[in-house]
Protein backbone atom coordinates (compact mmCIF):
# COMPACT_ATOMS: atom_id res chain seq x y z
CA UNK A 1 0.00 0.00 0.00
CA UNK A 2 1.36 3.41 -1.04
CA UNK A 3 1.12 6.33 1.35
CA UNK A 4 -0.54 9.08 0.65
CA UNK A 5 2.15 11.34 0.24
CA UNK A 6 5.26 11.27 -1.85
CA UNK A 7 8.55 12.89 -2.48
CA UNK A 8 10.42 13.35 -5.40
CA UNK A 9 13.76 14.16 -5.45
CA UNK A 10 17.50 13.50 -3.36
CA UNK A 11 18.13 12.19 -0.19
CA UNK A 12 21.20 14.12 -0.74
CA UNK A 13 19.64 17.12 -1.12
CA UNK A 14 19.39 19.27 1.97
CA UNK A 15 15.59 20.43 1.53
CA UNK A 16 14.85 16.64 0.87
CA UNK A 17 16.18 16.09 4.05
CA UNK A 18 14.52 19.21 5.88
CA UNK A 19 10.96 18.37 3.91
CA UNK A 20 11.73 14.41 5.51
CA UNK A 21 12.49 15.65 8.96
CA UNK A 22 9.59 17.94 9.43
CA UNK A 23 7.21 14.69 7.91
CA UNK A 24 9.01 12.09 10.22
CA UNK A 25 8.46 14.52 13.60
CA UNK A 26 5.08 15.01 12.67
CA UNK A 27 4.76 11.06 12.30
CA UNK A 28 3.59 11.33 8.63
CA UNK A 29 4.41 8.37 6.20
CA UNK A 30 5.75 9.27 3.14
CA UNK A 31 7.15 7.70 -0.02
CA UNK A 32 10.17 8.62 -1.68
CA UNK A 33 10.72 8.89 -5.64
CA UNK A 34 14.54 10.03 -6.62
CA UNK A 35 15.00 12.40 -9.61
CA UNK A 36 18.25 12.62 -11.08
CA UNK A 37 18.89 16.56 -10.96
CA UNK A 38 21.53 16.52 -13.38
CA UNK A 39 19.40 15.25 -15.91
CA UNK A 40 15.75 16.26 -14.93
CA UNK A 41 13.21 14.30 -16.95
CA UNK A 42 10.30 15.95 -18.36
CA UNK A 43 7.65 14.80 -16.15
CA UNK A 44 9.45 16.35 -13.34
CA UNK A 45 9.99 20.28 -14.97
CA UNK A 46 6.12 20.11 -15.91
CA UNK A 47 5.49 19.53 -11.99
CA UNK A 48 8.96 21.76 -10.87
CA UNK A 49 9.04 24.99 -13.65
CA UNK A 50 12.44 26.19 -11.69
CA UNK A 51 14.06 22.91 -11.76
CA UNK A 52 14.21 22.02 -7.55
CA UNK A 53 13.92 19.17 -5.22
CA UNK A 54 11.86 18.45 -3.67
CA UNK A 55 8.84 18.54 -4.45
CA UNK A 56 5.86 16.75 -2.60
CA UNK A 57 2.90 15.02 -4.46
CA UNK A 58 -0.69 14.49 -1.76
CA UNK A 59 -2.21 11.80 -3.98
CA UNK A 60 -5.26 12.10 -1.54
CA UNK A 61 -5.45 15.07 -4.00
CA UNK A 62 -4.03 14.31 -7.36
CA UNK A 63 -2.35 11.01 -8.27
CA UNK A 64 -0.29 12.51 -11.48
CA UNK A 65 0.65 15.72 -13.36
CA UNK A 66 1.40 18.88 -11.68
CA UNK A 67 -2.13 18.69 -9.63
CA UNK A 68 -1.83 17.66 -6.14
CA UNK A 69 1.67 18.95 -6.30
CA UNK A 70 3.96 21.47 -4.46
CA UNK A 71 7.56 22.72 -4.62
CA UNK A 72 9.84 24.30 -2.74
CA UNK A 73 10.86 23.04 0.93
CA UNK A 74 9.76 26.44 2.94
CA UNK A 75 6.05 25.90 0.82
CA UNK A 76 5.99 22.22 1.61
CA UNK A 77 6.72 22.64 5.27
CA UNK A 78 4.39 25.02 5.18
CA UNK A 79 1.78 22.72 3.35
CA UNK A 80 2.35 20.31 6.09
CA UNK A 81 2.25 22.28 9.49
CA UNK A 82 -1.71 22.63 8.54
CA UNK A 83 -2.11 19.57 7.10
CA UNK A 84 -0.55 17.80 10.45
CA UNK A 85 -0.62 21.13 12.82
CA UNK A 86 0.97 19.09 15.78
CA UNK A 87 2.97 18.24 16.62
CA UNK A 88 4.05 22.41 15.44
CA UNK A 89 7.20 23.23 14.47
CA UNK A 90 6.33 26.56 13.21
CA UNK A 91 5.61 28.99 16.82
CA UNK A 92 2.72 30.12 17.73
CA UNK A 93 3.88 33.22 19.50
CA UNK A 94 4.21 36.17 16.37
CA UNK A 95 7.14 37.19 17.01
CA UNK A 96 8.96 33.67 17.56
CA UNK A 97 7.13 32.68 14.27
CA UNK A 98 9.00 35.63 12.23
CA UNK A 99 12.35 34.27 13.87
CA UNK A 100 11.67 30.70 13.03
CA UNK A 101 11.31 32.44 9.57
CA UNK A 102 14.49 34.09 9.14
CA UNK A 103 16.39 31.43 10.42
CA UNK A 104 14.95 29.00 7.97
CA UNK A 105 15.68 31.40 5.03
CA UNK A 106 19.18 32.07 6.60
CA UNK A 107 19.71 28.28 6.20
CA UNK A 108 18.57 27.88 2.90
CA UNK A 109 19.97 30.72 1.01
CA UNK A 110 23.02 31.56 3.21
CA UNK A 111 23.95 28.13 4.39
CA UNK A 112 23.08 26.68 1.17
CA UNK A 113 24.42 29.17 -1.65
CA UNK A 114 27.66 29.12 0.43
CA UNK A 115 27.92 25.52 1.62
CA UNK A 116 26.17 23.82 -1.12
CA UNK A 117 27.86 25.73 -4.08
CA UNK A 118 31.09 26.48 -2.75
CA UNK A 119 31.89 23.04 -1.29
CA UNK A 120 29.46 19.95 -2.03
CA UNK A 121 28.77 20.67 -5.73
CA UNK A 122 32.41 21.14 -6.58
CA UNK A 123 33.03 17.62 -4.92
CA UNK A 124 30.11 15.26 -5.35
CA UNK A 125 29.09 17.24 -8.88
CA UNK A 126 32.04 16.31 -10.05
CA UNK A 127 32.73 12.93 -8.99
CA UNK A 128 29.23 12.28 -10.21
CA UNK A 129 30.79 13.51 -14.02
CA UNK A 130 33.55 11.32 -12.79
CA UNK A 131 35.81 14.22 -12.79
CA UNK A 132 38.15 14.86 -9.74
CA UNK A 133 36.49 16.93 -6.91
CA UNK A 134 37.34 20.67 -6.66
CA UNK A 135 39.19 20.88 -3.42
CA UNK A 136 40.35 24.24 -4.22
CA UNK A 137 37.30 25.47 -4.14
CA UNK A 138 35.90 23.88 -1.51
CA UNK A 139 39.12 24.56 0.79
CA UNK A 140 38.05 28.03 0.02
CA UNK A 141 34.93 27.92 1.22
CA UNK A 142 35.21 25.78 4.37
CA UNK A 143 38.19 28.37 5.38
CA UNK A 144 37.25 31.61 4.08
CA UNK A 145 33.13 31.43 3.57
CA UNK A 146 31.58 29.32 5.78
CA UNK A 147 33.18 30.35 9.39
CA UNK A 148 31.11 33.76 9.23
CA UNK A 149 28.00 32.33 9.10
CA UNK A 150 28.78 29.69 11.70
CA UNK A 151 30.02 32.65 14.05
CA UNK A 152 26.38 34.23 13.39
CA UNK A 153 24.65 30.54 14.24
CA UNK A 154 26.48 30.49 17.69
CA UNK A 155 26.02 33.96 18.92
CA UNK A 156 21.99 33.10 18.19
CA UNK A 157 22.19 29.97 20.07
CA UNK A 158 23.81 31.66 22.55
CA UNK A 159 24.23 28.40 24.81
CA UNK A 160 20.90 26.94 24.43
CA UNK A 161 19.74 23.45 23.19
CA UNK A 162 17.36 25.39 20.18
CA UNK A 163 17.45 28.55 18.69
CA UNK A 164 13.76 29.17 19.50
CA UNK A 165 11.89 28.21 22.63
CA UNK A 166 12.03 24.25 24.44
CA UNK A 167 11.51 22.47 21.19
CA UNK A 168 12.49 21.70 18.06
CA UNK A 169 11.16 24.05 15.69
CA UNK A 170 11.38 24.61 11.55
CA UNK A 171 14.50 26.88 12.32
CA UNK A 172 16.90 23.75 14.63
CA UNK A 173 15.73 21.53 11.37
CA UNK A 174 16.30 24.15 8.21
CA UNK A 175 20.48 24.63 9.76
CA UNK A 176 21.06 21.16 10.90
CA UNK A 177 20.06 20.19 7.06
CA UNK A 178 22.34 22.55 6.02
CA UNK A 179 24.95 21.68 7.88
CA UNK A 180 24.45 17.93 7.79
CA UNK A 181 25.41 18.87 3.99
CA UNK A 182 29.16 20.12 4.55
CA UNK A 183 29.38 18.00 7.62
CA UNK A 184 28.75 14.54 5.22
CA UNK A 185 32.07 15.51 2.86
CA UNK A 186 34.56 17.61 5.58
CA UNK A 187 32.95 16.91 8.68
CA UNK A 188 32.34 19.06 11.62
CA UNK A 189 33.08 22.96 12.31
CA UNK A 190 35.60 23.45 14.79
CA UNK A 191 33.97 22.20 17.82
CA UNK A 192 36.43 24.56 20.36
CA UNK A 193 35.65 27.88 17.88
CA UNK A 194 31.82 26.65 17.49
CA UNK A 195 30.95 24.42 20.87
CA UNK A 196 26.92 25.52 21.00
CA UNK A 197 26.65 24.67 17.48
CA UNK A 198 28.29 21.56 17.08
CA UNK A 199 26.32 20.57 20.11
CA UNK A 200 23.13 21.72 18.58
CA UNK A 201 23.77 19.74 15.30
CA UNK A 202 25.38 16.54 16.89
CA UNK A 203 21.61 16.12 18.89
CA UNK A 204 19.79 17.22 15.92
CA UNK A 205 21.60 14.04 13.46
CA UNK A 206 20.40 11.97 16.45
CA UNK A 207 17.31 12.84 16.44
CA UNK A 208 14.33 10.27 15.12
CA UNK A 209 13.49 12.83 12.60
CA UNK A 210 17.08 12.24 10.90
CA UNK A 211 17.18 8.35 10.71
CA UNK A 212 15.84 8.08 7.31
CA UNK A 213 17.41 10.55 5.33
CA UNK A 214 20.62 9.48 7.32
CA UNK A 215 20.82 6.20 6.19
CA UNK A 216 20.03 6.99 2.65
CA UNK A 217 22.92 9.44 2.39
CA UNK A 218 24.79 6.83 4.22
CA UNK A 219 24.15 4.25 0.97
CA UNK A 220 24.87 6.99 -1.02
CA UNK A 221 27.98 8.24 0.09
CA UNK A 222 29.44 4.83 0.68
CA UNK A 223 29.90 3.96 -3.04
CA UNK A 224 31.04 7.51 -3.64
CA UNK A 225 33.10 9.12 -0.97
CA UNK A 226 34.17 6.61 1.70
CA UNK A 227 36.31 8.91 3.61
CA UNK A 228 35.66 12.52 4.52
CA UNK A 229 38.14 15.03 2.61
CA UNK A 230 40.71 16.78 4.62
CA UNK A 231 40.06 20.55 4.22
CA UNK A 232 41.95 22.40 6.44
Amino acid sequence: MTASLVLYGSPLSPFQRKVEAVMALKGLDYDCEDVNVMGMPDWYKEISPLGRIPSLRDRDIAEDGPAGTITDSSAICGYLEKRQPEPAVYPADAFDHGRALWLEEYADTGLAMTGGLGLFRPIIFNIFQRKAPDLETARTTWNEKLPPLWDYLEQYLDGRAHFIGDSITIADISVAAQIAQTEMLAGLPDKSRWPVLVAHFEAMKAHDCFQRNNAGCDKILAKLVPEKFDLS
